[in-house]
């Protein structure tokens, strides 16, 4: 019979059927697994991000500790705190003056005492005047177990913060011995409102023989307060950390309890968590589940399959135009899609003309190439990423961002005058504020920004990124870090510089340049014990070219490795000609860095025949900012090929006792800025001989530079400066003009602390 016949399609479609109710099962169980894992996921992110800022705060909290101690430091660590109030009778008016006012008014200590040797109050200072010894009734017994803890060391809270301070106090105590340099700090209720409450030993920082049985005691009290907390809170970019004697009762906030480190509560801590994972649990977790009921639903169908065919052809095809407009790195806009918008923009503003016009910035990250010079190209692009989207962070919805290859970038913005240029620039620069963290490294960059406005200085893409790109290297030949707004000088300064950087080269291969070299002299017999390579350019028609010109420019443009080998092989070779001398040569950050110098130097100690060890390689402190592994691994790969290793500069801008800890140095040279006129500085001199103190005692030598009187080499030699260096002994000379100075200088019979500058000059005319 017709009807009972069983035909071979009805099969098919009970197999196909069969097969799609699988796959529908399938899928709803993989949407019911993939949607409990991105809810756990979110859940799991919100969490965890709560509990880091918690940890950011302890930390924070932690740091505000070693902070009081550091600014007790500053007074409680010196010779006259000890003679002033630690030697049986205050100095009242001193202590007033450097004590109390000092530290109220400068780091807002609202109590400050001094205890004697029996942690008796001899001073006391409370909010803003004398109080007398008595005041500290009222807080003896609160912070009895602080005074312990320093007196014994035993810890009397369960909570230890001063944990950086020990470490960066390590080279300190050894000198003056842990039975009398100690300290501590904790956060206690006082009135029963949390403090900063720290304690110090007042020791002397030269004279370590003022020291007299158990020393005095230095006791602050800093209250933590709402501004206190708000300024944590913008350190950690978590603006509404606040702190309540309530807590707050709202679901946006996470409240914490605040309690002091003996446990007690004192009130509450709140803020506005991050919440990485609320796009998961409120935008994706909900698309997941609407994916997985549309696909378990249309999975039999024929015409959706083909629809989902044709959505991937036009998502393919989106993605190719995509991809032929933005960078892949970044995922930026391009050249090619800026130049189109922005002649877009300039069409537009040809039909409009109502004042308005189209500010071009041109961006370029600073130094970039030491970057991959030093962490490799894996960390450049990792940077290249997050420079781009700072760079997105603090741009409006109107600017037009663009990559336009290596470390550049371009912005576009509609703007009214030269005011809205110099705006972006601002927003541009605040994208840098913050180091960036590449590969595990904090790394502190900056950028050059050069600006243009159209109609005024062109109206067309091309002419408007030339004038951009011009200003942008004026910036960087006027010390980076800065925008420039494009003005007609510049391009003629450009084609100098340009011209510079040509005739530079051709000097290098044609050995244009030359080594000079300044003697350094030995404060104990006022022999010369050392000279200092340093490069000069003696253009045939310009004449002399500063180093201050022309090294920025080897740096900016490659040409530093080569420039550099050419001082080294020089050096090695004139150095035959003083034996006995120490030579010292400056390394460049960018020589420092090249991951190639250990192998120049084998080759050239090899090729000229000399010994590292009459060599002295300075590295400036700005090389050191970080403490890296690479650094470290570099100084000691010098050290082990034989050479000395000096800090150069110290005292520019970057100093920190931590160098001489944290890396081996055979040298400190102090700069010429704390020399010069150091007879009529005090606070100088003092600096110095902390620096001077530490540094011999590390066994280290101690070169002063930049000396230029009499009464200056007298003050270095007299406050224990192994060496000096300076005009007032003679500038740096042709190598073939030293061996008359050392031999002029050896026939003289007085010492550097006796040689007037009469004399000098006497010496240099025989030489």
């Amino acid at each position: 019979m017709l009807f009972g016949k069983t035909f071979p399609w009805s099969r098919r479609g009970g197999d196909l059927f069969t097969l799609t109710t699988y796959i529908g099962v399938t899928i709803v169980l993989f949407g019911a697994v993939l949607l409990a894992v991105v809810a756990w996921t979110g859940w799991t992110s919100n969490t965890n991000a709560v509990e880091r800022e918690r940890t950011l705060v302890e930390n924070a909290l932690d740091q505000s500790i070693i902070r009081v101690l550091s600014e007790q430091k500053s007074v409680a660590w010196w010779d006259d705190a000890v003679i002033n109030v630690a030697q049986g009778r205050v100095n009242t008016e001193w202590a007033d003056v450097q004590l109390g006012m000092y530290l109220s008014e400068t780091y807002g200590h609202v109590e400050v005492y001094v205890l004697d040797s029996e942690d008796r109050s001899v001073y006391a200072w409370v909010d803003g005047e004398n109080a007398g010894p008595a005041a500290f009734a009222r807080r003896e017994r609160d912070f009895a177990p602080l005074l312990r803890e320093v007196r014994t060391g035993s810890r009397e809270y369960p909570r230890t913060r001063d944990q950086a301070f020990v470490a960066s106090q390590a080279a300190y105590r050894d000198l003056l011995g842990a039975r009398v340099a100690r300290w501590g700090g904790h956060i206690l209720s006082v009135d029963g409102k949390p403090a900063v409450v720290t304690a110090i030993t007042i020791v002397p920082n030269l004279e370590f023989d003022l020291v007299q049985g158990t020393p005095y005691m230095l006791v602050s009290v800093v209250p933590i307060d709402q501004t206190f907390m708000s300024t944590i809170g913008r350190s950690l970019l978590m603006q509404d950390l606040t702190f309540t004697e309530t807590p707050a009762h709202d679901s946006a906030h996470n409240v914490d309890v605040f309690r002091a480190d003996d446990g007690s509560t004192v009130g509450y801590l709140s803020w506005t968590p991050r919440r990485p994972g609320r796009g998961l649990l409120t935008v994706i977790l909900p698309l997941v589940g609407l994916g997985v009921f549309a696909v378990g639903l249309l999975a039999q169908t024929m015409l959706r399959r083909l629809k989902r065919a044709s959505a991937e052809l036009e998502a393919r095809e989106a993605l190719a135009q995509h991809e032929a407009k933005h960078d892949q790195l970044s995922g930026l806009p391009n050249r090619r899609h800026f130049v189109e918008v922005l002649q877009d923009s300039l069409d537009s503003l040809l039909q409009r003309r109502h004042g308005e016009r189209v500010a071009v910035a041109y961006i370029d990250v600073d130094r970039f190439k030491d970057i991959n010079d030093t962490l490799g190209h894996q960390a450049g692009d990792a940077l290249i990423v997050a420079v781009a989207e700072r760079l997105q962070s603090v741009l409006g919805p109107g600017d037009f961002i663009a990559r336009f290859g290596g470390d550049e970038f371009a912005v576009m913005r509609r703007a009214k005058g030269e005011a809205d240029g110099a705006e972006l620039a601002d927003s541009l620069h605040s994208a840098f504020e913050q180091s960036f963290d590449v590969q595990g490294q904090n790394v502190r960059m900056t950028a050059s920004i050069g600006l243009c406005m159209a109609p005024d200085h062109g109206m067309s893409p091309a002419e408007l990124m030339r004038n951009a790109d011009i200003a942008l290297y004026q910036g960087k030949n006027q010390g980076r870090d800065r925008a420039m707004m494009f003005c007609a000088e510049m391009a003629a300064e450009l084609e100098e510089r340009r011209e510079v950087e040509l005739e530079l080269e051709r000097a290098i291969e044609a050995g244009g340049l030359e080594v000079h070299y300044q003697p350094v002299i030995s404060c104990k017999n006022g022999q010369v014990t050392g000279v200092e390579a340093l490069l000069r350019w003696n253009h045939p028609v310009k004449g002399a070219v500063s180093p201050a010109v022309f090294v920025p420019i080897a740096e900016e443009t490659g040409l530093m490795p080569a420039l550099g080998a050419l001082v080294l092989e020089r050096a090695f070779e004139d150095s035959k000609r003083w034996p006995g001398v120490q030579v010292a040569i400056n390394l460049s950050p960018v020589q420092f860095r090249h991951v190639e110098l250990i192998e120049l130097l084998q080759y050239l100690v090899v090729k000229c025949g000399v010994e590292p060890s009459r060599f002295v390689l300075e590295v400036t402190e700005g090389v050191l900012l970080e403490a890296s592994d690479r650094n470290r691994e570099t100084i000691d790969a010098l050290r082990e090929l034989g050479f000395r290793v000096a800090l150069d500069d110290f005292g520019t801008g970057y100093s920190s006792l931590s160098y001489l800890s944290e890396f081996r140095f055979d040298k400190i040279k102090i700069d010429r800025g704390f020399v010069t006129g150091i007879q009529e500085r005090k606070r100088a001199l003092t600096i110095i001989q902390s620096v001077v103190t530490l540094g011999r005692g590390l066994g280290m030598d101690i070169v002063a530079e930049g000396v230029e009187t009499e009464a200056e080499a007298t003050v270095m030699r007299l406050v224990g400066v192994t060496e000096l260096q300076g005009y007032f002994f003679s500038p740096a000379r042709p190598a073939e003009e030293m061996q008359g100075f050392i031999d002029a200088l050896a026939a003289n019979s007085e010492v550097v602390g006796r040689v007037s500058a009469p004399s000098i000059k006497r010496i240099d005319a025989r030489s």
